[in-house]
């Protein structure tokens, strides 16, 4: 285990994929091919660093206006991804989540993600977690809408809403006292959150490295978890006062 103080939920936003094809001449998709091999490494070294939660960014609400072409790489390259690594996550005792509207995916790769997810739900390691079709405000929309819900149903009552009772309709309830984010990482040089887990990273760390995510490695993500480590995280509060040297203790006196 590291001695620095590694968080407890990374949240990683890979970004860059079609700028690293672009850069080379390639086509869009062949950058998407090469990020999707950074992902084992990543989710191994974030397990052998203690990191208890990993939360990626695989697509979002606005990835669908992509190119018909674009999309069915994508899927195809989830689908393999799981279908490949499956097993060893399992033996490494990774659990799944996937967020987001996975209502949204074809048949076809909603199987195989919920395939996964059902495979590794009795494992109590990493909590691996997909965000797929999904965006931070339609999240928020959904879950005020099904507080309502519930209000009208006499399930639940207005005045309840608070911080905690809002987390329940939220999709990473399924990540319990994890689901806030400590760090935030993004690839690609780009220094903005892009609709991601707007109310879990309130507090979070950000880190922006200007690699894109097809350069993003095992030894980066330490990097990363080591500059964390040396933050002061307050929220919202002070830094602990230094104790006062004995001269300042006369003079008060």
């Amino acid at each position: 285990m590291p001695a620095f103080k590694t968080p407890q939920h990374i949240a990683l936003i890979m970004d860059g994929n079609g700028r690293w094809a672009d850069r080379r001449g390639h086509q869009r998709v062949f950058g998407h091919i090469r990020g999707s091999t950074r992902i084992k490494a990543v989710v191994r070294e974030a397990d052998r660093l203690g990191v208890k939660a990993l939360t990626l960014y695989a697509f979002s609400t606005e990835n669908w206006n992509r190119p018909e072409g674009e999309l069915r790489v994508l899927w195809k390259l989830l689908v393999k991804y799981l279908r490949r690594e499956v097993d060893e996550l399992d033996r490494n005792n990774v659990r799944m989540h996937v967020i987001g509207e996975i209502e949204r995916l074809s048949p076809e790769v909603r199987e195989v993600v919920l395939s996964a997810v059902d495979r590794l739900s009795g494992n109590t390691g990493l909590q691996l977690t997909f965000a797929i079709s999904y965006g931070s405000r339609r999240e928020l929309a959904r879950a005020a809408k099904l507080f309502a819900e519930d209000c009208v149903k006499g399930l639940a009552k207005p005045e309840q809403m608070n911080e905690e009772f809002m987390r329940r309709y939220l999709w990473t309830d399924v990540l319990g006292d994890l689901a806030n984010v400590d760090l935030v990482i993004r690839t690609s040089g780009e220094k903005r959150v892009s609709n991601f887990m707007l109310w879990q990273a309130a507090y979070a760390e950000f880190y922006f490295s200007e690699l894109n995510w097809p350069d993003f490695t095992a030894g980066h993500l330490r990097e990363a978890v080591e500059e964390f480590s040396t933050r002061e995280r307050r929220f919202g509060g002070l830094s602990p006062a230094p104790k006062p040297e004995y001269s300042e203790l006369s003079t008060v006196v």
